[in-house]
């Protein structure tokens, strides 16, 4: 795939606007900063010579696993770019893409930056307005749905949308007319000659946008967060040295949404970039099916949001509670020993295994990391919001060290990590080595600046103004601070800060999760108080949910009926504990406990009120990545939290 070598488009300013403009690149004197910046077309080509028959990717269709290797990657990527570009693909223009992880969601992200075009990913839940608004905000000449569900979005639309000129379905065969299969735009692109697509690519520049990455707009139209082939491509570059990842050797699960900056970064160029191999979960991943997968494929690396890892701390709590005696007994020495050791290497005391440990590793954590499908798994990730510090400390007494990642996508993903040889639990870690952050003295706000920082939003010059300081730092929206040893951690988010009536700034996130600390048994916290008298607080308790709609339901998970059963509940289900006067005491004691964590009394919850009904992403309350929504929390429950307060 012959790509004319880091070609640069004039350029006088580090941001853009327009789909057609370049940036300057911020190429420092040192490394990584200084390496050479490459195009997409060059990596994918880059990986296809160098490792032709190693496995890119493979997945499980029919209960056979069919694989693609590099050299199959790169020929079935120049397939679907000619058929994109018969298909009427102008150059600058884009390919959205909407369904769950597949080899036909990476090659036709690939494809459509080959054609010169820009790859938009759209979250499967997305909602038919919200599809609409990508389409033509993006000026979408082509969409590649995954199935009728999915199509169904843009045939109700159809006439509304502007430049929309083919749809293609990559899952079953499409029942609608002048819908195209995955087939027949295979076969449609290897009839092609191969003039048009070299031509396209003879017009890449390093530093134009190729991905447009739309935020979940929480507080208004989404914005598309425009990002270069160098910001995709030299995050690649970074993430393997910082991550203390190895060339040819990882293996990945890919099941997070690729619509989100995290798993497309992580999945698709990390993995091009590594020549490692990516195997794909099932759709229903998420619902239950996850750990399937991993037992199959044994990979060596796991990136997770905190939702995940909390469910799967929940199953092992609840296995766990099965076992009695010596079999018990012996669990909970070896959790003592994996928490004594990881504590002693995140302290840096010493890397030594003791005899303990040894005996605990053989009996224990091998056991427990086999039934887990994570036997092979070195490197844990979790990114997207903050994991709660018992979880983190959870694994790491069954010898699994998560580290949490800090980002977004106006940085191409992570900015900040821990890793093995440097953590702190309740830190986003400390600077990747090539991406740079600081503390504003003023604010407190974190801010991010390097290469991996975004050009700009998509025709909007004032928000893109906005986001920069005068320096050309990115400003994060975050406040945190820095401790003496480099870790950086997250205090709360200038949005979100309240002000209660009484003038005093309350960073809500640092009250969440006291209380989910003093009370395991909540899934969502929220503290309300903006312009209010006094701090107040809607909770929800963890439940059951529903394996097809992802909806949860009113029925407790064991931990907590567990719990409820010790405090001498009878409750079953989230109506029966909220009208349960033990479990309300229960709640106000945690409450309690949280509270005198508080540094003044403006900030203790004075009153809450449970929820029967968990958050979720059909209630509009989480987003796509399982973060709080709280404009839409304050939308649901307004009834309910003006009670609080009348």
């Amino acid at each position: 795939m012959s790509s004319s070598s880091s070609k640069i488009f004039e350029a006088n300013t580090f941001t853009a606007t327009k789909r057609d403009e370049g940036v300057k690149l911020h190429i420092g004197d040192a490394q990584p900063d200084s390496q050479a910046p490459i195009t997409i077309p060059e990596l994918i080509e880059n990986a296809a010579k160098e490792a032709p028959d190693k496995v890119a990717m493979s997945v499980k269709r029919d209960g056979i696993w069919k694989s693609w290797t590099y050299s199959e990657y790169q020929k079935e990527v120049r397939s679907v770019a000619k058929a994109f570009i018969k298909l009427g693909l102008e150059p600058r223009k884009a390919v959205g893409i909407i369904g769950f992880n597949s080899p036909e969601w990476f090659i036709t992200d690939l494809a459509a930056v080959c054609a010169n075009g820009i790859a938009t990913g759209i979250y499967p839940t997305n909602s038919i307005e919200a599809c609409k608004y990508i389409t033509n905000d993006s000026k979408m000449n082509i969409v590649v749905v995954e199935d009728q569900k999915q199509l169904d979005k843009f045939l109700a639309v159809r006439g509304e949308l502007d430049e929309l000129k083919a749809i293609v379905q990559y899952m079953g065969t499409p029942t609608v007319e002048g819908v195209l299969s995955w087939k027949q735009l295979l076969e449609m692109g290897d009839q092609e000659p191969d003039k048009a697509l070299n031509d396209r690519l003879e017009d890449i520049y390093v530093n134009q946008c190729c991905h447009l990455v739309y935020t979940s707009g929480t507080t208004g139209p989404p914005k598309g967060v425009m990002l270069s082939h160098d910001n995709v491509t030299y995050t690649a570059s970074v993430m393997v040295d910082g991550f203390g990842l190895r060339i040819g050797h990882e293996t990945i699960v890919s099941y997070l949404p690729l619509s989100h900056v995290a798993a497309n970064v992580t999945d698709i160029f990390l993995m091009i970039t590594l020549k490692g191999t990516t195997y794909f979960a099932d759709k229903d991943a998420l619902k239950g099916t996850l750990t399937n997968t991993l037992k199959e494929v044994a990979p060596t690396l796991l990136l997770g949001v905190p939702r995940v890892w909390e469910k799967i701390h929940d199953k092992m709590i609840e296995i766990g509670k099965a076992n009695s005696g010596l079999k018990k007994t012996i669990g909970t020495w070896a959790k003592h020993q994996g928490f004594t050791h990881n504590q002693n290497v995140i302290n840096n005391n010493t890397n030594a295994k003791s005899l303990q440990y040894k005996l605990a590793e053989k009996l224990v954590f091998q056991k427990v990391k086999a039934a887990l499908g994570l036997q092979n798994c070195e490197v844990f990730y979790s990114a997207a919001a903050p994991l709660a510090p018992d979880v983190i400390e959870y694994f790491m007494s069954l010898d699994m060290r998560i580290m949490e990642i800090y980002g977004m996508s106006e940085c191409s993903g992570p900015q900040t990590t821990n890793l093995k040889n440097q953590q702190r639990v309740g830190s986003i870690g400390k600077d990747i080595v090539g991406f740079h952050t600081k503390i504003d003295p003023t604010e407190g706000e974190i801010r991010l600046k390097g290469r991996n920082i975004m050009m700009g939003y998509l025709g909007d010059e004032e928000k893109t103004e906005a986001t920069f300081d005068q320096d050309g730092w990115l400003k994060s929206g975050d406040i945190g601070r820095e401790d003496q040893d480099g870790f950086f951690f997250i205090t709360g988010r200038l949005k979100e800060i309240l002000i209660t009536a009484g003038g005093e700034n309350v960073a809500p996130i640092l009250i969440e999760n006291a209380i989910k600390k003093h009370l395991p048994a909540v899934s969502n916290v929220m503290v309300i108080g903006d312009q209010r008298k006094f701090l107040s607080c809607v909770l929800t308790l963890k439940v059951e949910v529903d394996a097809e709609s992802m909806e949860p339901l009113n029925t407790l998970i064991p931990p907590v009926l567990e719990w409820l059963e010790s405090l001498g509940s009878k409750a079953k289900t989230t109506i029966e504990a909220a009208d349960d006067d033990t479990v309300r005491r229960a709640i106000q004691e945690g409450i309690n406990r949280a509270n005198e964590e508080a540094i003044s009394n403006a900030q203790r919850i004075q009153k809450w009120k449970l929820i029967t009904k968990d958050f979720s992403i059909p209630g509009g309350e989480l987003g796509p990545t399982m973060k709080l929504k709280r404009h839409a929390v304050l939308e649901n429950y307004g009834l309910l939290i003006s009670g609080i307060y009348r």
